[in-house]
This record gives structure tokens, C-alpha cells and sequence, in this order.
């Protein structure tokens, strides 16, 4: 029986390495390529506002494409998709190394996009695949590999550029999706929960427009201005298009999004959590690199490069393996609802720390900590409140409209901080104020804090007990699947 628990826990091992390589590929995208931006403007023959493109397109369709890839791994096979996700990520960051062109790199990163899906599909080939006992801390693993993978991005992106081309950061992940890709295609197994159904053409149109609209207006909005007539115009369209689009769903037989499933009180209220929390992570993603490089004759800044940016954050992010972790310790003895308020008060009181005291290195670098366990904490907690108060069919749309959220909040995030950091700029100093960068982090921190009162509003989670051992097989049995998922009012749903 040892013997067999062992090769068991050896596979669940393996398979949480191999989602977690392609949880990775994705994450370090979202912003390796932002110390890049100047290297790619000159190598580009282009300004530093268009190149900017090259961020946004990518988050934008990843944010369209997150849902609909969610979806179809709950149609036809989450396995199946997860490769698929990861070939269109690596086909497109080879297509963006070789381009010589804007428009080439930018339309690389549209479709680098697709890895959009790798998240929900991996917390959906954890729920049916992975022992009940370890699912919690699996789940909250590969979710606070977004962090992670943002802040090595930027250490990753920031060594790339000062040393070689921005083309390596291309490369490189087009190497790790690829091998993430052929590992998931022979060794995960394929699961089989699957949602019979037609792909919901009209839904996937609808949501694709009403969310790439006001993202690219948010994008643009501090080169355009927040008040322009192009900005306003773009999210008012697109909030128009996303009502068509709830209206549209709740009258479909088979929905890209069942809004009866997002309407239930743990899905609504952590979702805005998750938005407020990401807008407080990407804050800091923006504000502490800039601070690092801002000159030292600014009066405030390190003088620092791209590289010495990234290696400040680094600690802050390995703290981010710890939190994640026990994020799920958390969740499995108390509910997912204890690590996200938790999560949303530490990094409250990290970006507290950094407003108070960002004169040196080392205040920056115990604040950015704070602010990472926060965040480890509150992403991992998230998925699984979501993967509670869904059926295992659901699964892969639900967590995918949760990512969804965070990309919108992060978006938001960093220009909302960028906006501040702008209009703090005059004339004759080309350098944004001190004080700006002391309203970004309490700006930031507001938000989490926020997000860790919006977690009062969440039910108690429904399955946060602990798992029984049976001695007689040596390990701890997986509880059934409960088959149908109550709302916040006791209905049941199947």
C-alpha cells in the first residue's frame, strides 16, 4: 500500500510541476516585456506610446480569451485545450521574436493572448483529476503563480534587455510552452467531466467586443486622457455591448456564461475581490521598477536599471511560494473566506508601509515583501472559493470569468497609478512628484482593502472541512464530488 501511495503522490506531484511550468509561461508575459518596452520602440522604429501595443494587445486578448478557452475545456476535454492554449502562446511568441514590425510583434502578442485559458483550465484539471486532500493547496499554488511569474517577469525581462534583445523574452517563453505543451500532451491525463454543448458563437462575440472595449480605452487612457471623448466613448460602448451580452446569455439554452453561476453571492463578491486585489498587484508591478530607475537627482529615486529593479521585488515574490501554500493550509481548516480577508489586509498594510517610507532600498524591499505575502495569500484563496460554489462541470468557466476579472482589475490598476504618476509631472521637472508616488500606494492599498471587506458578504464556504484518513488504505480519501452547489439562498442547482 506504501508503494502505491508513493507512485500516486509521485504523479500528482509531476502533474502540479507541469501545470504549474505552463501557469508560468503565461505569467511571466503579462511583464517581462514592460522593461523591453524602450529596447523595442528603438529596435521598432517607433515611439514609446505605440509600443505600448505590445502590453496591451496582449492583455486585452488574453482577457477576451480567457472565458471562451475556460469554456471549451469544459466542452471538449481541459487537457486538450491546456496543449492547445500553450501551442497558440508559443506560436505567437515566435511569430512576435521574428517580427520586425510593430504591427508583427503586436500581433504575436494577440495571439500569445490564447495562453489566457492556461489558468482555468489547470484549476479545472485539478478539481477532477487530483486527490481531494491535495486540491486546496494545488489550486492555491498555481494561482499565486501569477504573481510569482509577474515579478520574475520583470527581473526576467529587465536582465534580457540590459544584456541581449527583447527577442529573448519572446524566445523564452515560446521554449517553456513548448515543453509545458508536450509534457501535458503525454502525461496529464485527460479528464472526464465534460459539459456536452455548442460553442455560443453569439456569446463569444458579444463578450470579446464589450470587454476589448473599454480594456483598450483603460490602456490608452493616459496617453488619450480619461476624459477624452475617445476614452469615454470606448467604455461606454463597451458596457453597452456587455449588457447586450448578459441579457443575451441569460436567454440562451447553452451560454458561454451561465449568469444564473455568477450570480450566486461566493462567485459575485469574490470576483470583486479579485478585481480589487488586482489592481493593487499590478500597482506595484508599475510603481516600484519606476521608482528603482527614477534618477537619483530626483531627490527620491535609487538611479537603479531594469535589473535591479526586478532583483528588489524578487524576494517579495518567493514569499509568494510560502503564502500560497498557506493560503490552502488556511482554506482547507477555516474557508477560503479567512486567507482572502487576510490577504487584502497585509497588502493594505504593505502598500501602508511603502506610502510611509520609500526613501531606501530596504524600506522598499520590506514593503514590497508585505505587500507579495498579501497578495500569495488573497490570488490563492480566490480560485478556490470559486471551485466551491460551482459543479465540477463548471468549473473551467467560472474560474475562467474569475481570471477574466483579475486581468480587467490589473489593467485598471496600472493605469489608474500611471494617470496619478502623469498628472504629477510639470513642465519643467519630466519626473513624476514623490507625493504622486505616495498617493499610488495608498491608492493601491485602499483597493485591497476593500476587497478584504467585500469578503464579509461571502457565504460560508460549503466544503472546507477536514478529509477523514482511512488507515486501511493508507492515505486520505477523496470525498465525493457533491452534485449539486447551493446559492446564497439554499436553492440547489444541478
Amino acid at each position: 500500500m506504501a508503494g502505491t501511495n508513493n507512485r500516486r503522490s509521485a504523479s500528482t506531484g509531476g502533474n502540479l510541476a507541469i501545470l504549474g511550468l505552463a501557469a508560468l509561461a503565461f505569467s511571466l508575459a503579462q511583464t517581462s516585456v514592460a522593461p523591453a518596452l524602450g529596447d523595442m520602440a528603438s529596435s521598432l522604429h517607433t515611439n514609446s506610446q505605440n509600443v505600448t501595443w505590445a502590453l496591451s494587445g496582449y492583455l486585452v486578448s488574453a482577457a477576451v480569451l480567457t472565458p471562451v478557452f475556460g469554456r471549451l475545456g469544459d466542452m471538449f476535454g481541459k487537457r486538450r485545450l491546456l496543449v492547445i492554449s500553450l501551442v497558440l502562446f508559443a506560436l505567437g511568441g515566435a511569430w512576435a521574436a521574428l517580427g520586425n514590425s510593430l504591427a508583427v510583434v503586436v500581433a504575436g502578442r494577440v495571439v500569445m493572448g490564447a495562453g489566457g485559458g492556461i489558468f482555468p483550465l489547470c484549476f479545472g484539471i485539478i478539481r477532477d483529476e487530483f486527490p481531494e486532500q491535495r486540491r486546496t493547496g494545488a489550486v492555491g499554488l498555481i494561482s499565486a503563480t501569477a504573481g510569482i511569474g509577474g515579478g520574475l517577469g520583470l527581473l526576467m525581462g529587465g536582465l534580457l534587455v540590459d544584456h541581449s534583445s527583447y527577442r529573448w523574452i519572446f524566445i523564452a517563453g515560446t521554449v517553456m510552452a513548448v515543453l509545458a505543451a508536450v509534457a501535458a500532451q503525454f502525461l496529464l491525463p485527460e479528464s472526464k467531466v465534460r459539459t456536452p454543448g455548442r460553442i455560443d458563437l453569439l456569446g463569444t462575440v458579444l463578450l470579446g467586443a464589450g470587454i476589448t472595449a473599454p480594456l483598450v480605452a483603460i490602456s490608452q487612457a493616459t496617453s488619450w486622457g480619461w476624459t477624452s471623448g475617445r476614452t469615454l466613448g470606448l467604455i461606454a460602448a463597451g458596457l453597452a455591448v456587455l449588457v447586450v451580452f448578459v441579457l443575451v446569455e441569460r436567454r440562451t439554452a447553452e451560454p458561454l456564461v451561465d449568469m444564473t453561476v455568477l450570480a450566486r453571492r461566493p462567485v459575485l463578491m469574490t470576483n470583486v475581490a479579485t478585481l480589487l486585489v488586482g489592481f493593487g498587484m499590478f500597482g506595484v508591478f508599475l510603481l516600484v521598477p519606476q521608482l528603482v530607475e527614477t534618477p537619483k537627482a530626483s531627490g527620491y529615486g535609487f538611479g537603479g536599471d531594469a535589473t535591479r529593479a526586478g532583483l528588489l521585488m524578487l524576494p517579495g515574490c518567493l514569499m509568494m511560494l510560502v503564502a500560497g501554500p498557506l493560503s490552502g493550509v488556511l482554506t482547507a481548516r477555516f474557508g477560503g473566506k479567512v486567507p482572502l480577508a487576510l490577504g487584502g489586509v497585509v497588502t493594505a498594510a504593505g502598500m501602508g508601509l511603502l506610502a510611509a517610507e520609500h526613501g531606501s532600498q530596504g524600506a522598499v524591499l520590506g514593503g514590497t515583501m508585505v505587500v507579495f505575502v498579501g497578495i500569495g495569500l488573497a490570488f490563492a484563496a480566490m480560485p478556490n472559493l470559486i471551485v466551491d460554489a460551482v459543479e465540477a462541470a463548471k468549473t473551467g468557466e467560472a474560474t475562467g470569468v474569475n481570471t477574466l476579472v483579475r486581468s480587467v482589475g490589473s489593467s485598471l490598476g496600472s493605469q489608474v497609478i500611471a494617470s496619478i504618476l502623469a498628472h504629477s509631472i510639470t513642465a519643467p521637472n519630466p519626473l513624476p512628484t514623490e507625493h504622486a508616488y505616495t498617493v499610488s500606494f495608498v491608492v493601491a492599498g485602499a483597493g485591497a482593502l476593500v476587497a478584504a471587506v467585500a469578503t464579509a458578504f461571502i457565504p460560508r464556504s460549503r466544503r472546507h472541512v477536514q478529509v477523514p484518513i482511512l488507515e486501511e488504505v493508507g492515505a486520505a480519501a477523496p470525498l465525493p464530488e457533491p452534485a449539486l452547489a447551493a446559492d446564497d439562498e439554499g436553492r440547489r442547482h444541478t
